[in-house]
């Protein structure tokens, strides 16, 4: 009997195992097979992952290197692999991807477990995996497309090892990641978070925002501290468990609280926000007569520009410190002056004008402008005006979150006094501060360049240029201190003119006065008399050579500046005295670079020549008696009753040589001072929005009380940081004068022409 051949059951299993096993392998190679050619979806080219699209913030970049801002969709500023500290490498590998050295893209441990729960409990994702899915895929809650999205990940990621170093793939990953608060990639977190460079973070810093990785709206150090510092320590846990710290030093840094330095970087947040939202329309002109090589303009909210201002972050620092200081405590004087007025904040108006004033406001805004798109009518808008809702306010001691109506909220801000500065260069004309505003986020008005009001006396100076330059004057020469009238006719005048000084008759009035004391304490008919000998014409024809460039109405009342020009246009034009008779127009940007640093276009001053060194020379020192005796006084003063008040006390000790100019207008609306010193130009103004908004009295509305102490302050505090070199020597005298510069000479009769330096002037 023959023996029947019994297989075992156990090889029928092995049989089906294997096949099993082949067919899965058969499966998973076909399953990846269609992935790569496209079945599930398209993936990226060659050329692609050579070049990911990504939106690169373009950055404005100060004169000593600091970035004063950016302009973007996605805030996104890569850095290099070099520029990563390694702490934060070890960091990032501890925590995400512990084996990333040694697989090459895909770790098949994690890779099993996500086949296994469809990635219900998480995929453990290579950081190659996990950039693939930055640039090219985003997560669906349907479990198969997951799966089907988590091969493709696979093949990208596999892609990715072939194409890029380990290093550049890390580079990549972090430049990508979205931190949340505006700031896309590393550099945006460490400059956000910490206020410096990713190459300056501590292990702490670094941990932390290695930690956010798992998920930045979850892990946000704003919202969540003390999670995120719990999610802090398990990076720290990790880096010792892959021996890059020890138990020691672990143990140490747990124990710290998050040291956070929050630097938003909206485009309404950080430093010289009024200059840089000029420096983004200067830029909407340069792109348009500058296209790339293929044709294509260039976008600065995701072209990775680099913009390379003449702004000095010191000086902008100093000077937004300087204004917020003055002006919070102007402020606080002029709300108390208006708990007096029946129609605060307006004087000089009826009730009908105010009703017109705030309509005309209420056209202006947003609201109105939103509403009449929507197609409401005008009964609906005015009606919206009137519903209270909740709003945000300014005010120098923080926000206010509040409630009121959209009308009272508009005359809320009419109290609000706002300012204006400009600090040039006085050789190249580089602007080193600019301050359009008191506040951008709430006041997108900028006072510098766009906002034009009455400059009062500090036109003056362009006066006493023309009789200096076409008559031959010198600031020893004397005038009358009479009453003076041009009468009806001359100059195609309606009727006679005939300017005041200010003051009470008896003081204001009486004997001869040099031009350099009358410019001293702006006496204005002096002023008169000097633009009918040299006739409106050639005033305006020199302060167009200044760089004036707004029409000047060639009448006789320019000469006490009752024209509206920008304080760029002023300082710009003042400035050439301090520069030897030669113009140079103000200058923002130097020059413009591409992403990869290829420099776009190289910008030098534009100047030409308008004064003589002499007559330019000459309009300093009398500008110089302005600051020694006249309505700059204060600059000089050593002591005040009240050191910080803003209008009884003069605190600023000033010693070296300063020209300068105080200008105040009619009813005290509008308040400037122009300094300049050898090697720095610098302009203020101040006044409300609207000019029937300002003090009642000259002894705080003048522009010494409003505008002279920014411009101390601000001086102060550059003069303290010796690094910018602000000088304090005399202005360069030319080697042959022929002008008279000393009126003490061959002096016989002092008579009205010495003021003491305890007392000063004020003037329209």
């Amino acid at each position: 009997m023959a023996k029947k051949n019994i297989k075992p059951a156990t090889s029928k299993y092995t049989k089906w195992i294997w096949k099993l096993f082949l067919g899965g392998i058969v499966f998973a190679f076909l399953i990846f097979f269609l992935a790569s050619v496209g079945i599930f979806g398209p993936l990226p080219t060659f050329e692609e992952l050579e070049n990911p699209e990504n939106n690169l913030a373009t950055e404005v970049i100060s004169l000593d290197g600091v970035t004063l801002g950016k302009y973007y969709r996605e805030n996104r500023t890569p850095v290099s692999f070099h520029e990563l500290p390694k702490n934060l490498i070890k960091a990032l590998v501890a925590t995400e991807d512990e084996r990333f050295y040694e697989h090459s893209g895909i770790d098949f441990r994690g890779t099993a477990r996500a086949f296994a729960y469809f990635g219900s409990k998480g995929g453990a994702s290579t950081i190659t995996q996990q950039l693939a899915r930055l640039l090219f895929e985003k997560r669906s809650k349907n479990k198969l497309k997951t799966l089907i999205q988590k091969i493709k990940e696979w093949i990208i990621a596999i892609r990715l090892e072939k194409q890029y170093t380990k290093n550049e793939i890390i580079t990549m990953y972090l430049n990508k990641y979205d931190f949340g608060h505006n700031a896309v990639g590393i550099r945006s977190a460490a400059r956000i978070h910490f206020g410096k460079e990713p190459i300056e973070m501590n292990i702490e810093e670094s941990a932390m925002l290695i930690g956010m990785l798992q998920n930045s709206s979850l892990f946000n150090p704003i919202r969540r501290p003390k999670m995120v510092v719990q999610r802090r320590n398990v990076v720290l846990k990790q880096m010792v468990r892959n021996d890059y710290i020890s138990e020691v030093v672990k143990d140490s840094l747990q124990q710290l609280p998050l040291k956070l330095d929050i630097n938003l970087e909206g485009h309404s947040d950080g430093t010289a926000t009024y200059f840089r939202e000029y420096i983004r329309d200067f830029m909407k002109g340069w792109i348009k007569k500058n296209p790339k090589t293929n044709g294509e303009s260039y976008n600065i909210y995701r072209d990775g520009l680099k913009i390379y201002v003449t702004l000095d972050s010191r000086m902008q620092k100093y000077a937004e410190e300087a204004t917020s200081e003055h002006m919070s405590n102007l402020q606080s004087v002029f709300y108390l002056q208006q708990k007096k007025n029946k129609t605060a904040p307006f004087y000089d108006l009826e009730p009908d004008q105010i009703k017109r004033t705030m309509k005309l406001a209420m056209k202006r805004s947003d609201r109105w402008r939103k509403m009449k798109k929507n197609g409401k009518n005008e009964e609906e808008i005015i009606a919206s005006f009137h519903k209270e809702t909740d709003m945000r306010v300014f005010s120098w001691k923080g926000d206010i979150d509040t409630i009121m109506t959209p009308y009272d909220s508009i005359r809320y801000n009419k109290f609000i006094l706002q300012t204006g500065l400009l600090s040039l260069d006085t050789q190249t004309g580089h602007v080193k501060a600019w301050v359009g505003g008191i506040n951008y986020k709430h006041f997108q008005y900028d006072h510098v360049k766009q906002g034009k009001r009455q400059v009062g006396s500090t036109f003056k100076p362009f006066v006493y240029a023309t009789a200096i330059n076409e008559l031959g004057l010198s600031p020893c020469d004397e005038l009358p201190n009479t009453p003076y009238t041009i009468p009806k006719g001359k100059y195609h005048l309606g009727e006679d003119w005939t300017p005041r000084n200010a003051g009470s008759e008896e003081k204001a009035y009486g004997g001869m006065k040099t031009l350099k004391n009358a410019l001293a304490n702006s006496v204005n008919v002096i002023t008169a008399q000097l633009i009918d000998k040299t006739t409106p014409q050639n005033v305006v024809l020199l302060a167009k050579k200044l760089g004036i460039e707004t029409e000047i109405p060639v009448v006789p009342s320019i000469a006490l500046g009752t024209i509206d020009l920008s304080l760029y246009e002023m300082i710009g034009a003042l400035n050439t005295f301090a520069n030897k008779g030669m113009f140079v127009k103000p200058m923002m940007v130097l020059r413009i670079e591409d992403k990869n640093g290829t420099v776009l276009e190289e910008f030098i001053p534009k100047t030409k020549e308008v004064l003589s060194e002499e007559i330019a020379y000459t309009m300093i020192n009398l500008m110089e008696g302005v600051v020694q005796s006249g309505s700059g006084i204060r600059l000089r003063t050593t002591s005040g009753k009240y050191p910080n008040d803003i209008v009884t006390g003069y605190p600023y000790k000033f010693e070296n040589p300063i020209a300068g100019k105080t200008g105040t207008t009619q009813n005290q609306s509008d308040g400037w001072f122009m300094g300049m010193v050898p090697n720095l130009s610098t302009g203020v103004w101040v006044g409300a929005e609207d000019r029937s908004v300002h003090f009642t009295d000259l002894a705080k509305g003048q522009g010494a009380s409003m505008a002279l102490p920014i411009w101390a302050l601000y001086m102060q505090k550059c003069y303290a940081n010796e690094e910018l070199n602000i000088s304090k020597e005399e202005f360069e005298k030319p080697d042959h004068m022929t002008i008279e510069l000393d009126c003490d000479k061959n002096k016989t009769d002092e008579k009205g022409d010495k003021t003491t330096n305890q007392t000063e002037e004020i003037e329209f």
